[in-house]
Parts: C-alpha cells; sequence; structure tokens
C-alpha cells in the first residue's frame, strides 16, 4: 500500500468522522476526593468541531486519492 493510499484512507475517516459526529469529541474525568467510600469526579467534554464543508472536501479528497491509479515509472 503505498503512502498516498495510507493519506487517502485517513482522509476519507477523518471525513466520514466530521459528517456523522460533527468533529472529534472525547470525555475528560478528573476524581476530585477520593476519601474511603466518597469518590467526587467531574466529567469536562473537550475537543473540536469541523464545519460540514471540511468534513466534505476531506472526503472528497480521500476519495479522490484511493481511485486515482498508480503513477508507473519508465
Amino acid at each position: 500500500m503505498s503512502a498516498k493510499r495510507i493519506v487517502g484512507a485517513i482522509l476519507v475517516t477523518i471525513g466520514m468522522v466530521s459528517l456523522l459526529w460533527g468533529g472529534v469529541f472525547w470525555t475528560e474525568r478528573d476524581t476530585i476526593i477520593d476519601a474511603g467510600p466518597l469518590e467526587v469526579t467531574t466529567e469536562q467534554r473537550e475537543g473540536f468541531a469541523l464545519p460540514q464543508a471540511v468534513g466534505a472536501l476531506l472526503l472528497v479528497g480521500g476519495i479522490v486519492l484511493l481511485v486515482l491509479p498508480e503513477r508507473r515509472r519508465a
């Protein structure tokens, strides 16, 4: 698998994620107090949003890289 195809697959994946979920997000959990049976935790949602136009461009660019034939050197 060439580098062009790997980059194309990565672009398709990022484009699909951004179109389906609106970006990449994760939840960060922190323990504030842990005293025996008492445990207090916080959850904070972090991440970054990608506009739909950027997701579509990433998806199309990745598909183009996957579909184009390999260049052959003479």
